[in-house]
């Protein structure tokens, strides 16, 4: 089982990394958390909060907790209605949930005080949090399928170890749907990181969440994707150097909208973590520095707009970089698109259809211009 949860560990890292999310300063693991663990249950017995069963199981007395229900607005007698003791199972009452479970013939298990077993679901992230962040916390985060009972049980048991408040803010996210369900491995309906990367950026990913609101569901399909595309490719724009025949332009707009953009960004940011707003911004800075570019503008009047684009992007997590291509494909590329010049220089303009299509088919997005031809890897 350890070498099993490594190699999803080993993906998992993988798979943050080519999204472009930066890595966690820890990473805890439940396997290497176990004193931890088994002296937070013996002291949530110890105060009266837990209890051990018979059978070598452990629970938790959600009735010595005044406050149980409180993240999900639940009420104990509510919960009692539609609960039950599955057989085997030694409880006091109904909602009360496991804190050690014995081993079951073949399971792995650690030796504890109530014999071998393994850790309930709920214990480990409070160990784990315990351990790595202290106490109390300031944001708690996941997704809104784990408010009960999930985080509710976190909250019971933390807070009934430590006597202090757990985590000041809760945060949770909507689920990402597929086709109108919600993506999970019961129904079989997931697209995998590695998947969507094979023909999409790790932008368009990006993108696609920081244009919703955290809390709402997410739609995952070819017509959000694309228009997540779109977006990134608006974006990008906004990078591109000036035109090789600048003269320069009135630049108080370019100052004016930095500002600007930094306000508005902060202000949404601030705002329950307002991305779509934030992105917003973005696009606002975005047609002022290209309206500028076209006004003539400098690549030195340009710099400070785009470092601050730049630096409000970064914050997002996108990168904006155009597809590479290999030397010899450049090369291929370039050769191509001087003899597309050449062919439209002598009105054949048959020619030039031809290799247009052919850039495109090669996966080459060209642009013409009065100063000439731009391309890129599209």
């Amino acid at each position: 089982p350890l070498k099993l949860s490594q190699r999803y560990i080993d993906d998992y890292a993988s798979d943050l990394k080519n999204l472009n999310v930066l890595p966690a300063t820890a990473n805890p693991q439940v396997s290497k958390t176990m004193p931890l663990i088994i002296q937070f249950i013996e002291g949530l017995i110890q105060k009266g909060y837990a209890y051990a069963a018979q059978n070598g199981d452990v629970y938790f007395r959600v009735t010595k907790d005044e406050d149980y229900g409180r993240l999900s607005n639940r009420k104990l007698d509510g919960m009692q209605a539609g609960a039950r003791i599955e057989v085997g199972e030694q409880k006091e009452h109904p909602m009360d949930f496991a804190l050690w479970k014995a081993a079951k013939e073949g399971e792995i298990f650690w030796e504890s005080p109530w014999g071998k077993g393994r850790p309930g679901w709920h214990i480990e992230c409070s160990a784990m949090n315990l351990a790595e962040l202290g106490e109390q916390i300031d944001i708690h985060g996941g997704g809104n399928d784990l408010i009960f009972p999930h985080h509710e049980n976190e909250i019971a048991q933390t807070e009934s170890y430590t006597g202090k408040e757990f985590s000041r803010y809760w945060i949770h996210n909507g689920m990402l749907q597929l086709g109108g369900e919600k993506m999970s491995k019961s129904l079989g309906n997931i697209v995998s990181i590695k998947e969507f990367l094979s023909t999409r950026s790790a932008d368009v990913m990006r993108m696609l969440v920081l244009n919703g609101t955290y809390r709402a569901p997410l739609l995952f399909n070819d017509d959000t994707l694309d228009a997540a595309e779109r977006n990134v490719e608006r974006l990008k724009s906004a990078l591109k150097p000036a035109s090789v025949s600048a003269t320069g332009y009135n630049s108080d707009a370019l100052s004016s909208s930095i500002e600007s953009a930094k306000k508005n960004f902060t202000e949404a940011m601030d705002n329950d973590f307002n991305t779509a707003g934030a992105v917003a911004s973005l696009f606002e800075l975005s047609k002022v520095i290209n309206t500028a570019r076209d006004n003539s503008a400098t690549n030195e009047q340009l710099k400070p707009a785009q470092d601050t684009f730049k630096e409000l992007i970064n914050v997002l997590g996108l990168k904006l970089e155009d597809k590479q291509g290999s030397s010899e494909k450049d090369a291929q590329v370039n050769a191509l698109i001087a003899e597309r010049n050449e062919a439209r220089k002598n009105k054949q303009w048959k020619r030039s259809d031809e290799i247009r299509d052919q850039l495109k088919e090669m996966g080459v997005t060209i642009e013409d211009s009065k100063d000439g031809t731009t391309w890129k890897w599209s």
